[in-house]
C-alpha cells in the first residue's frame, strides 16, 4: 500500500508550476476542447512515435549504469521494460487507423525539439546520473493519467475517429493504472536528498522539453487554421 507522504508528493509539489505551464501548452489545450486538427493530431503520434521508441534503449542504459547498490531499482527496471516493449507500434498502428502512412513516420526523422528531449535523457543517464532518467518517466506517465483520457474523447468526438486510433493516449489515460502505482512506489524508494534533487532537476527539465515538443507541433500545422 503507498504511503500518504513520501517523496512522490513533495516532487509533485515541487515540480507544479512546470507542470501547469505543460499543460497550458496550445496544442494540449486545443485536444481538450475539441480544436485539434486531424493533421495535428497525426502529427502529435509522429513525436510520440519518435520518443517512445526509445523508452526501451533508455531503460537498458539506465539499468547497465546502476551500481550494485541500486540493484532493487535494476530489477524494476527490468519489470519496466516488459510493459513498454512494442509501444511504438501501437502509434503506428494509431496513425494508420488515423488515415496516415505509418511506413512514412517509421521512416522520418524527429522534430528538433523531441530529438533534444531524448538527447537529454541519454546525456543525464551517460553525464549525470542514472536515476535522472525518472524524471523523464514522471513527465510522460505519471503526470497524464486523467489528461490522456480526455483528451482522447475529445479529439475522436471532433474528428469522428475510430477508438483503434487512441490506443497509445489510452494506455497513458485513467484505465490503466498500474504504472503509476508502480512509479509512485519506487520514487518514493529515493531518500537521499542528492538522488531526490537530481530527480525534481530532471523532471523540470523533462517538463520544459515535453512542452517544446508540443510546441512544434503548431509551425508545422498552423497553415491550416
Amino acid at each position: 500500500m503507498l504511503a500518504e507522504t513520501g517523496f512522490y508528493q513533495t516532487l509533485q509539489r515541487e515540480t507544479e508550476v512546470d507542470r501547469q505551464n505543460l499543460v497550458q501548452a496550445t496544442m494540449i489545450q486545443r485536444a481538450v476542447t475539441q480544436q485539434v486538427t486531424l493533421e495535428q493530431y497525426i502529427a502529435y503520434l509522429t513525436q510520440a512515435y519518435h520518443h517512445v521508441k526509445y523508452t526501451v534503449p533508455l531503460m537498458m542504459a539506465v539499468g547497465a549504469r546502476l551500481p550494485d547498490r541500486q540493484e532493487w531499482l535494476r530489477e524494476a527496471i527490468a519489470e519496466y521494460i516488459e510493459d513498454e516493449i512494442g509501444h511504438q507500434e501501437w502509434i503506428l498502428n494509431d496513425i494508420a487507423a488515423c488515415g496516415g502512412d505509418k511506413e512514412a513516420v517509421r521512416a522520418s526523422k524527429p522534430a528538433p525539439e523531441t530529438e533534444l528531449m531524448v538527447a537529454y535523457a541519454f546525456d543525464m543517464i551517460s553525464r549525470r546520473d542514472p536515476i535522472g532518467f525518472f524524471g523523464m518517466v514522471h513527465v510522460l506517465e505519471g503526470t497524464s493519467v486523467s489528461l490522456a483520457d480526455h483528451a482522447a474523447v475529445q479529439i475522436r468526438d471532433s474528428l469522428g475517429l475510430p477508438e483503434q486510433a487512441f490506443s497509445y493516449l489510452r494506455s497513458h489515460g485513467a484505465i490503466d493504472q498500474k504504472h503509476i502505482l508502480f512509479l509512485e512506489n519506487l520514487i518514493n524508494r529515493f531518500v537521499d536528498p542528492a538522488e531526490q534533487d537530481i530527480i525534481i532537476h530532471s523532471t523540470r527539465m523533462f517538463y520544459r522539453l515535453y512542452k517544446g515538443v508540443f510546441d512544434s507541433l503548431i509551425p508545422t500545422t498552423e497553415r491550416i487554421h
